[in-house]
């Protein structure tokens, strides 16, 4: 495990962008239209990856999106609200389908994403993410993310607490840590 002593300083209560959330949830959708195993399920699993391992590399929030713990694994909380939004405004199309014989909910772009809030390392972290853990299954990427110290160690229906990425053990943690960070 690691030492948080001299990460005390950070702020880790979530600070919601919601135009930042916006643009990787587009983003994450539109590059992974293609892929038929990506649905609700694994957006909000690509999405806590890329907001929890862009905080752990870079001690600072990428959406500040608030990740909640629930049975399948982490839920960003303002999913459901933004998804409406983009049916509204016919920037994506919701799908039910079949995969693996169970019922999956498909997004299907309707527009190209702007990335105009995206910097490139934001950019890289998303695409690192996606090109990771986009191949998984609905069961495989939530079963995953259940051995994830942050999903793991906290309780059912509470927020997960961003500073919890810097006590992540492999194959989870994206950092290089410093031997003096060991201790």
């Amino acid at each position: 495990m690691k030492s948080l002593s001299k990460y005390q300083e950070r702020i880790s209560e979530p600070k919601l962008d919601i135009e930042k959330f916006k643009q990787v949830l587009f983003y994450i959708i539109y590059s992974c239209k293609d892929k038929p195993n990506v649905g609700k399920t694994v957006i909000c699993k690509l999405l806590y990856y890329s907001d929890f391992n862009y905080y752990e590399l870079y001690e600072e929030q990428m959406t500040g999106e608030t990740y909640l713990k629930f049975e399948h694994g982490p839920i960003p909380k303002h999913l459901n609200q933004i998804m409406d939004e983009f049916k509204k405004s016919n920037w994506i199309l919701e799908k039910e389908v079949q995969a693996g014989g169970y019922p999956m909910v498909k997004y299907i772009p309707c527009v190209k994403p702007s990335l105009k809030t995206l910097n490139r390392r934001e950019k890289k972290v998303i695409d690192d993410v996606i090109h990771q853990l986009s191949h998984k299954s609905a069961k495989d990427i939530s079963e995953y993310s259940h051995n994830d110290v942050p999903w793991r160690v906290t309780e059912p229906n509470d927020v997960i607490d961003y500073e919890l990425a810097f006590y992540r053990e492999e194959p989870y943690t994206v950092r290089e840590y410093d031997l003096e960070d060991e201790f």
